[in-house]
């Protein structure tokens, strides 16, 4: 289902960096990312959801475009 709040996401397995383009046009890499965090991430019904309980407020971030 697609997302109304995330446009496109990738992940860096090396890095364990999650970068999360936003509908808004914002853009944020998320840092030190587990790989088993980001896969329940894609199997996720309601990315917005999951990315808000998961993500969001428990890993340090930079805001790269937007």
């Amino acid at each position: 289902m697609p997302s109304t709040v995330i446009k496109f996401y990738r992940y860096e397995e090396t890095a364990r960096i999650l970068t999360v383009t936003f509908t808004s046009g914002q853009e944020y890499q998320y840092l030190d990312v587990p790989p088993e965090l980001v896969t329940r991430f894609r199997a996720a019904f309601s990315k917005g959801r999951f990315f808000a309980a998961y993500i969001r407020d428990v890993f340090k971030y930079r805001k790269i475009h937007g």
